[in-house]
Order: C-alpha cells, then sequence, then structure tokens
C-alpha cells in the first residue's frame, strides 16, 4: 500500500485562490506575508532549535521584492519556500504520525438522492456519514482502507493496521501513554470497537456487546475506562422516519465490561473527546419542537455521565455544526473543529478556532477560520452551508496552540492529504497520496493526562436531585415579574424506534416525540425549587403561572444520572453563569417529591386526556350536526387517517404503508380542535422564545372558551388537561404503540426494554401505561343559545385582549403588510397577524 507520491511537489493549485477575498497577486502578498508571520513566530519560539529561520526571512524578502516587481513564478517558487520553512517546525522533528488512509470507492457524483433532492455529497466515498446518520448507516464491508505511520520530515512509513475482510477501520483515538490506539472496525455483523498495542500484535475486542447493536467513535478516559457511541438506545432519527439508527454516548470499563450507558438523547452524539480538566466534550443534535437542520450543540459532561450541559451553539442559527472538536494543549475553553452544514459535504468544512470564554452563541466564540486565504467567518445561515466552500477540512488534531495537523481537500478535484496549518493562515501539504485519500492524523506521542473526576453517582438508585437557584434568572424569563412562577411542570420524552418515527406520527405537524407528564413541584417564593426526578430520563421544566399555564418551553432536555446531585442557575443561563452566593428557601428544605397530575407519570394522549373533556362539555353541540365534530373515535367507523406530507410518506415503512394505505392515523376530533390551538412547529424558530410567546392564552381555543362560549364553564381539571394539551405542543397519541393499532414491526420497542435492562434507562417503561382515576365524561345540561348569548363574555388579561377592548375572539386584530425589497427585482411581501401573548 506505499505510493510513488507519498512526498508531494507543491504546485500552482496551493497558491492559486478557488475564490475568497485574496486572489492572483494579491493572494500570493498576502500568502508571503503569512508566512513571514509564522517564521517570525518559530524564530521567537525556538531559536537554535529553528536554526534556518534567518535564512527563510531573506528569502522571503527577496520573493516580496519579486513579486511587487512583477517577475514571473513568485506563486510557484513562494509555494516551495513556504513548505522548506514551515515543515522546519520543531514540532515535526523525530514526530512519527498515525493516520488512516482510505481509497475512494465508485460512486456517481451526479446521483440525486431522490427524497432529498440533494446532489450526493462528497465523503461517501471515503466511508463518512451524512450529517444526520451514523456509522450504522454506511455499508459494513468494501472497505480497501488502512492504518500507517509516518514520519513527515524524511517521508518513511510503516504499516500498522490493515482489515483483511473489507471492513472499515478508523475513529481512531491514541492512548494518554502513546502506546496504543482504539479504533473502529466493521464486519459482515456490525460495527466494533478494538484496541491494538503500537508496538505490534493483534487487535482486541475492546467492548463487547451483542451483534444487533453498533459500537464506534472510542475515546480513552483518563482512569482507564473508555467512552464510545453505540446504537444499543435502539432509537431511530426522527426526521429520517424510522429509517436511521441513532447513536448515544455509554461508558465502559478497561477490560470492555460494565457497560453503562451517559446520554439519553434524541439523536446522536458524536467525536467525544477529553479535555484537559477532565470533562467529556461531544457533539449532540436535538430539536424537539425547533429547527432540525441548525440545532447541534457542543456538551460537556463528567467521565460519569453527570453535569451534562451545552457549552456552544444553543439556540444558535449558526453553524449549523461543529464536527471533529478538539481542545487546544492546556486549554479546556480553546478549542479546534470543523465547522459545515446539515445537508452537502459529509462531516467536512471550514476549519476553525473557538474560544468559549467569548461567547457561546452563533459566531460570538469563533475567533479565526484558517484557510490560507485570508477568508473571514461569515455567519451565513445556510442549510447546505460549505457545498462550493474550499478549502474542505476533516480531523484537526493540534500540536501545540498556533500548529495544526489536518487533513485537507484544497479543491473538488484534489486528493485528500495530511496538511500542517498554523494561527497564521497559513496551510501546507505534509503528505499526498494521489490514490488514497489520507485523514485522521494524531501524533505518536504520550500527552498530558488529565484528571481523573471520581464518579458521582450511585447506581443503586433510581432518582436523583434537581436543584434551581432562581427560576427568574436568565434570559428564559427576562421581564416575567417574580411571583409570575408558581410551579414547575416535569416532562419526560420518549424517543422514536427503528421503523416508527418522525414529526408526524406523536401529532399533526408535530410534536416530534411522545411525552409522558411525571408531575409538578411548588416553585419557592424566591424562585428556587428542589425536588427529585427518574434518572436516565431525558427531561423537560416548563414554568408555571397561578393557572396552570406554561410561561416558557424548554424545548430540549436534561438528564441526570443515578443518584446525581444536578444544578441549575436559572433558566437557560449560559455556561459561565454562576449563582450568587445565598442560601435560598429550597436550600433549607429536603428535596420535594412531584405532585402528580391526576394520577401516575404516563405519555399524554389526546383520546385518553383531552376526549373526556369533550365528552363532558362539548359533543352535545359538537357532533354530527356540527361542522365541528368532537365526538370520540369510535363514532367515525370508516375513519383511516390522512395521508402524511411527502417525506414520511416515502420514508413510512413498508409494513404501515400497505395496512394502513400510506396513511397516519390519529383521532377525528383531535383533526378537527389541533387547528385551534397555537403551537411550535417541528421546523420553528431555534432562537430562545420570548416569555409567553406560546402561552395557552394565544390560543383561539382558550380564547373562545375564556370568552364564556355558549355557557360553557370547565371545571378545574378540564382546564388544566385542555392548557397541558397545548403546552406539550398539541400530541394524539401517547406512547409511540399508540400510533398504529398493531405492534411496532420487529418489536423494537422491546428490545429496547431489555438493553436499558443491561446498560440504564428509565426504570418504568413508557410503553405502558398505568391505572389511573377515570375523569367523569358524563355530559353536563346544555345552556339554550338564547340564555348563552345574555351572558357576559370573561375578561381575559392578556395584550391581546386589552388592545382589542376586552374580547380577543370577538374583535379580531388588524392585519399589516409590509414589503421588504431583496434587490435585483425581488422582493417579499410580510403579513403581521397580531401579537403573541
Amino acid at each position: 500500500m506505499e505510493s510513488s507520491a507519498a512526498t508531494p511537489t507543491p504546485s500552482d493549485a496551493q497558491a492559486a485562490s478557488a475564490g475568497g477575498p485574496y486572489q492572483g497577486k494579491a493572494l500570493t502578498a498576502y500568502r508571503i506575508r503569512t508566512t513571514k508571520a509564522a517564521v517570525l513566530d518559530l524564530i521567537d519560539r525556538y531559536g537554535d532549535a529553528y536554526p534556518r529561520g534567518r535564512e527563510y526571512l531573506a528569502a522571503l524578502d527577496r520573493l516580496a521584492a519579486d513579486h511587487a516587481a512583477g517577475k514571473p513564478d513568485t506563486a510557484r517558487r513562494l509555494a516551495e519556500l513556504q513548505r522548506q520553512a514551515l515543515l522546519d517546525n520543531p514540532l515535526l522533528d523525530d514526530l512519527e504520525i498515525l493516520a488512516v488512509r482510505r481509497r475512494s470507492s465508485r460512486y456517481d457524483p451526479d446521483a440525486k438522492d431522490k427524497i432529498i433532492g440533494y446532489s450526493a455529497a462528497p465523503g461517501l466515498e471515503y466511508g463518512f456519514p451524512s450529517n444526520h446518520e451514523c456509522n450504522s448507516s454506511l455499508p459494513k464491508t468494501g472497505y480497501d482502507n488502512a492504518l500507517f505511520r509516518f514520519r513527515p520530515k524524511t517521508g518513511e512509513s510503516k504499516p500498522v493496521y490493515r482489515p483483511d475482510d473489507g471492513g472499515y477501520v478508523g475513529e481512531v483515538d491514541l492512548h494518554f501513554d502513546g502506546d496504543r490506539i482504539l479504533f473502529t472496525k466493521s464486519d459482515a455483523e456490525s460495527w466494533k470497537i478494538y484496541e491494538l498495542p503500537l508496538d505490534g500484535g493483534r487487535p482486541r475486542l475492546a467492548v463487547s456487546m451483542p451483534e444487533d447493536v453498533d459500537c464506534m467513535d472510542p475515546c480513552y478516559l483518563p482512569d482507564g475506562r473508555i467512552v464510545f457511541g453505540s446504537t444499543a438506545c435502539l432509537q431511530s432519527v426522527p426526521c429520517w422516519h424510522g429509517q436511521k439508527l441513532v447513536t448515544n454516548l455509554y461508558r465502559a470499563e478497561a477490560d470492555g465490561t460494565g457497560i453503562r450507558r451517559l446520554c439519553y438523547d434524541q439523536d446522536h452524539n458524536f467525536h467525544p473527546v477529553v479535555l484537559p480538566n477532565g470533562q467529556v466534550l461531544y457533539h449532540r443534535w436535538d430539536y424537539t419542537g425547533i429547527n432540525h437542520i441548525f440545532m447541534r450543540q457542543l456538551m460537556v459532561m463528567n467521565p460519569d455521565g453527570t453535569n451534562q450541559r451545552a457549552v456552544y451553539g444553543s439556540n444558535s442559527w449558526y453553524p449549523n455544526a461543529l464536527y471533529f472538536p478538539r481542545p487546544l494543549p492546556g486549554s479546556s475553553n480553546r478549542l479546534i473543529a470543523i465547522l459545515s452544514g446539515y445537508h452537502g459535504p459529509h462531516r467536512m468544512g471550514q476549519l476553525v478556532l473557538l474560544d468559549l470564554t467569548k461567547g457561546w452563541f452563533e459566531a460570538e466564540g469563533i475567533v479565526q477560520r484558517i484557510s490560507g486565504r485570508g477568508d473571514p467567518i461569515r455567519p451565513d445561515i445556510r442549510d447546505n452551508l460549505v457545498q462550493k466552500d474550499w478549502p474542505k477540512f476533516l480531523h484537526p488534531y493540534p500540536l501545540s496552540e498556533k500548529y495544526f495537523l489536518v487533513a485537507c481537500q484544497e479543491g473538488p478535484n484534489s486528493p485528500w492529504g495530511i496538511y500542517l496549518a498554523d494561527v497564521f493562515d497559513n496551510l501546507v501539504p505534509i503528505r499526498i497520496e494521489q490514490d488514497w485519500g489520507l485523514f485522521e492524523p494524531i501524533p505518536i506521542r504520550p500527552q498530558p493526562k488529565p484528571p481523573v473526576i471520581p464518579d458521582r453517582i450511585d447506581p443503586k438508585q433510581k432518582d436523583a436531585v434537581v436543584y434551581l437557584h432562581d427560576v427568574y434568572n436568565g434570559p428564559g424569563l427576562a421581564g416575567v415579574p417574580r411571583g409570575t412562577i408558581k410551579r414547575l411542570r416535569l416532562v419526560a420524552y420518549d424517543f422514536g424506534y427503528p421503523g416508527l418515527a418522525g414529526p408526524d406520527k406523536v401529532g399533526f405537524g408535530g410534536p416530534w416525540e411522545v411525552m409522558r407528564i411525571l408531575g409538578t413541584v411548588p416553585v419557592e417564593e424566591d424562585g428556587s425549587a428542589c425536588f427529585r426526578v427518574p434518572a436516565d430520563t431525558p427531561l423537560a421544566i416548563q414554568p408555571l403561572d397561578a393557572e396552570g399555564k406554561a410561561v416558557q418551553l424548554m424545548r430540549s432536555w436534561v438528564t441526570a444520572m443515578p443518584g446525581e446531585n444536578l444544578s441549575c442557575v436559572g433558566c437557560h443561563e449560559s455556561p459561565r453563569d454562576a449563582p450568587l452566593v445565598r442560601e435560598t428557601n429550597a436550600s433549607g428544605r429536603p428535596p420535594r417529591a412531584l405532585d402528580p397530575w391526576y394520577g401516575p407519570p404516563r405519555g399524554f394522549d389526546f383520546a385518553r386526556e383531552v376526549q373526556p373533556v369533550l365528552n363532558r362539555y362539548c359533543v352535545a353541540c359538537h357532533n354530527q350536526n356540527s361542522k365541528l365534530d368532537l365526538r370520540s373515535e369510535e363514532h367515525f367507523p370508516n375513519y383511516t387517517g390522512r395521508f402524511p406530507g411527502r417525506l414520511n410518506y416515502q420514508r413510512m415503512h413498508e409494513f404501515y404503508k400497505k395496512r394502513f394505505g400510506n396513511k397516519v392515523l390519529y383521532t377525528p376530533a383531535y383533526e378537527a380542535l389541533v387547528p385551534y390551538i397555537r403551537r411550535v412547529n417541528i421546523g420553528d424558530d431555534v432562537s430562545l422564545l420570548e416569555p409567553g410567546e406560546y402561552h395557552a392564552d394565544t390560543s383561539p381555543l382558550i380564547q373562545i372558551l375564556q370568552a364564556g362560549h355558549y355557557g360553557v364553564k370547565l371545571d378545574e381539571e378540564a382546564w388544566s388537561r385542555l392548557v397541558t394539551w397545548i403546552d406539550l405542543n398539541g400530541p394524539c397519541h401517547g406512547t409511540w404503540n399508540d400510533v398504529y393499532p398493531v405492534p411496532i414491526p420487529g418489536r423494537p420497542d422491546q428490545r429496547r426494554w431489555e438493553l436499558a435492562q443491561l446498560y440504564g434507562g428509565p426504570t418504568v417503561n413508557p410503553e405502558v401505561i398505568p391505572e389511573t382515576s377515570k375523569y367523569d365524561d358524563t355530559p353536563v345540561p346544555l345552556v339554550s343559545q338564547l340564555a348563552a348569548r345574555q351572558i357576559e363574555p370573561r375578561k381575559v388579561r392578556n395584550k391581546r385582549n386589552e388592545r382589542n377592548g376586552g374580547n380577543a375572539l370577538l374583535v379580531q386584530p388588524k392585519l399589516e403588510y409590509r414589503t421588504i425589497d431583496l434587490g435585483e427585482g425581488r422582493s417579499i411581501r410580510l403579513v403581521r397577524f397580531g401579537q403573541p401573548y
């Protein structure tokens, strides 16, 4: 597998610009300056250990003069001098680099994804899954790849490992001692994790899991244990409607036993890496009630899974994603990463530096882009963000705080090679092999071992404690008067299964996922709260006003480990916020148990929770004789559901297509009533919602009833059921087995429960509906229309109501129009149709 082109000769392609701020002669002048800056830095840093530094400066000065005089061939001469001067970096002396060599597979670059409509994106031919998939979506065999090591100064290389079964090999992690590696390998059955000593020997299986489970993306922990990704969560990517498996993070002992699940996330966890402070940095994708194209975050946690929190990208439109993040040496706040989009190139994109102390929102903490062309940071909000962007990068690895190894492809027809990049915006090839793509460069040397953070969990416990310092602290409830929030509602998510997932299954147009009401807990007068929650369960917390209505929606989740004491500063506080040092009312009392919501925790289901209210108060009028028929499903023997959206139709499991005529099932009353509620859309605004923006009082259904709709007077429980339905984004089904009246094909629900008993998970099966007291749905006496018209409408206290003279229902807001000129003869007409609560 050795290549005759192991040591590249720089060409004009390196010096020519494919776009960007510097082109042609200006680009050459720019690169003379950046090369000189790096040479000066190396002289200053290494002195005599960089003996030819002054010689390089003199050569650059002569080259700059020739370029200014218009002499030919300066771009080519610069490329040669730049490579010579920068690869003379003492950091490369006696250094060996471990890398992956992989041959491109056959694929048609013009092939179309008939479902999405995008061209087949770069990266698939080299074995990189798309940005919305994990390795499980790739072929398991058919790869021509190997691990090898080489010396950048001499070009000498040696083989390390090559699969003999056509399996994939990659996702390599070097032990802190520098003497062994973990890597991902596939075979005909599944994806597995192996360990291999670098001084020779055979790989050993590092993690033992069942063959129907894939394992990938391993990382050594400072105490010798392993964190890795696995599909043992048995979840499916929601936007793939059940077709693609999800990987979450797990931990194993050094011998591969004692596996425990760490993350309970809706979608993928990628790229775990240990920070110098001992915490684990990783990538998380989530989108409950939010636009899935943009919402990816960088997270940190302790190695035992405690203290999971976002450190970059929460509620940010930009960037779409940051892949392969790594800390700069000695810093847990300064990172290097690959900035990329959603659709388009697979995991590849721009090479950027981040400083988390500068900010955590959108472009705030992105301090530099490295491209070799002087490209600035452009916070563009686009789906396919980097399709036409060059050069493209993968797998950065810092040699120091200023110099980095990285895999790079300079242009559409260039090979992937190993490059040296630096903060001065230089980019020089170290090794290129024309017949291969080279990836994942890792310097083979011992690394400082981060401190071991002791476990803070108690595996024997089934719950955890949440301490909220002050619910009014943070932007989530900005401007909300103290005393408004009376209780917190706790909601648990249950994510979709292989074969059954997607935004139109649980409800029409959302929500994405099944939700269980766990209960509520009071908030102290000072805004604090302390309460117990089930462990190993993704939780959303909703602050409620005196009427039990959510003032803010948490379109994400938090997960506590068994026995964890989880602390929150406030409502959507930033990663750097710290509570004031003071004793709170909640801290002086034992943690509260959750107060049940009209029975034990259960999935919120329209037929079980809302339909009884309609039976009691509505169907006497809203029946077969009314345009709005709210009767229960048994009155509609011919109901067959409705046709879903295009993606759901195309990606629906074949069993459901044949059995239910390509339709999704709700209930007739649900379909009739859901247009009367105001809720977040499945692709809603990524930005943090304004407090009260989706308050139940903004829903026409609530406004109608508050206005005294024909004398209807709901009891307290009926109000609570309707309001809770709205606050949960209007679900129809309360379990995934409720979606269709047949078992899920292949019974992944049963297998998920089995795996949860092995590796951790909720102690209560969310697919089981417990016995609960039945709401009295006996119809109330009907009030005559004449009498009802004499009833004064109840005054609705909200902003819209006040503007409209006291009745938000009867006086509709006046529509306002505005036209925005987009330039080049294009414009867009906007309609303002009223204000939120």
